[in-house]
């Protein structure tokens, strides 16, 4: 990129506030100024805002029908320039705002002046985020919503696939494949829930509080913010320019459900590797090496695990640049949108590619069924067997459980393979039904409290979730 040096005045004015200046900006000033290259996808919420804004006026006769149906009829040309690539985007306009104000003067001359009557930039670009990250919400929690069928989908073939449950990544009780993938799915409503709720905290429209502090126009606020789709105007003119918690809750929301996705593709990463051999991806989602012509990668979940820094970082950014901020608007608040965007855009190709790999994903329910049967995960079993059927205090059943999982590991055997006598050395009064208790399917079965592993439960749940996802 090539800048004139910061001495280097262009000599034009500039048509928003030329009036006040007798030269144009350094070169310098005029790229670190401007914004259209960032903003120019509000062109759709700009336009909207515009045809809202200016039927009012109309309406309250603070400009003419005539004015009015003109305006519209530009925006609508303008719309079109913009979808079909015609459209000249330039710099030297600063952003998307008098990107389109120049070229729809261009077009119906002097109508197009009166279309900034009673606004300011200030609620305008207020008025387009909002929009702009109002729709974002809906979209994401949509794509929450398909990726949580994808695991509903898993979930249904595989209630009764036994797989070993974790904690400290060491194995401990068996659960079903199933129950794993409807704790993302409980994750991933918390996080869709969270947009919607997001989505309808920001839907109050800051059009009409024009540069902070309201206009002397008979202005219908309330007509504005219908025809834009919000619930009500915002109530003070100075929150409602100077706010963008909007876009920092949508941030934070985004941040959460993309640590969420980063714990599944992490396990991806995991089940797919021979150590595991849990799961395999087909072709469609993995990639090879340059040089081991052996390798199948899992990039898609890694990449997906590496946008939680892309995505919180974003947040982070926001959340910085607001930190210190006096009311009403200062220019720092135009870097709100680069890293916004980013977030918004690596939450969508994130939870696309996710949802792609959970439906591609193939289980391999020997290997998880023999990873169940290690490391003596039915041991709770045994314990709970002798306090159900022995009355020992579960503290006693804890300590003899441990002594007979030590004779088995001693004997490096599993737990339903160590022979009664060396059960009895332990606890004498163990009988032979122990053996039935203490396989990974009897194990999954005998968890059937509310919330639990058991087969039954998962498939309630699928049904539950299939209909709620209908």
């Amino acid at each position: 990129m090539t800048i004139k040096p910061p001495d280097s005045p262009d000599g034009k004015k500039s048509q928003m506030w030329g009036g006040r200046f007798e030269r144009g900006p350094a070169a310098i000033m005029e790229e670190i100024n401007a914004s259209i290259d960032v903003d120019r996808r509000l062109w759709r919420e700009d336009i909207e805002g515009s045809k809202a804004h200016s039927a009012m006026l109309a309406k309250t006769k603070i400009i003419t029908e005539a004015d009015a149906n003109a305006i519209h009829v530009g925006l609508d040309r303008i719309a079109a320039e913009i979808e079909s690539g015609e459209f000249v985007f330039s710099k030297r306009l600063e952003d998307i705002h008098m990107n389109i104000e120049a070229r729809l003067k261009e077009l119906i001359g002097e109508p197009a002046s009166r279309l900034h009557t009673a606004r300011s930039r200030n609620d305008q670009v207020a008025t387009d985020f909002r929009l702009y990250i109002r729709r974002a919400c809906g979209e994401t929690a949509a794509a929450i919503a398909a990726l949580q069928a994808a695991l509903v989908r898993q979930a249904e073939k595989h209630a009764s696939s036994v797989m070993p449950g974790y904690t400290h990544l060491q194995t401990a009780q068996p659960v079903t494949f199933g129950h794993h993938c409807l704790a993302y799915v409980e994750m991933l409503e918390r996080d869709r829930t969270r947009f919607l709720d997001a989505q309808r905290r920001m839907n109050e429209c800051p059009l009409g509080a024009a540069a902070l502090a309201g206009v002397p126009y008979p202005i219908d606020r309330a007509m504005t913010a219908k025809a834009l789709g919000f619930d009500r105007p915002t109530a003070n003119s100075l929150d409602s320019v100077s706010a963008r918690d909007f876009a920092l809750e949508t941030l934070s929301a985004a941040s959460i459900c993309a640590s969420h996705l980063s714990r599944l593709a992490e396990e991806i990463v995991l089940w797919t590797s021979p150590h595991f051999g849990f799961a395999a991806l087909s072709d469609a989602f993995s990639t090879g090496s340059s040089i081991m012509p052996q390798k199948k990668n899992p990039d898609a979940a890694e990449l997906c695990r590496a946008k939680v820094g892309r995505i919180a970082g974003a947040f982070n950014a926001l959340l910085i640049v607001m930190k210190g901020l006096p009311l009403a608007y200062s220019k720092d608040m135009q870097e709100d949108k680069a890293a916004t965007f980013e977030a918004i855009d690596d939450m969508a190709l994130a939870l696309a590619a996710m949802t792609g790999m959970i439906d591609d994903m193939t289980m391999n329910e020997g290997a998880m069924r023999e990873a169940a049967m290690r490391g003596y995960s039915t041991a709770t079993d045994l314990a709970d067997y002798l306090v159900r059927t022995l009355g020992l205090p579960f503290r006693d059943a804890h300590h003899a459980t441990g002594s007979i999982v030590a004779a088995a590991e001693k004997k490096r055997v599993r737990l339903d393979e160590l022979s009664i006598a060396d059960m009895r050395a332990v606890e004498p009064r163990i009988g032979d039904d122990i053996f039935k208790l203490l396989t990974v399917d009897a194990s999954v079965a005998a968890r059937a409290s509310y919330g639990g592993a058991a087969p039954d439960n998962v498939r309630a749940e699928v049904k539950r979730w299939k209909e709620k996802l209908r």
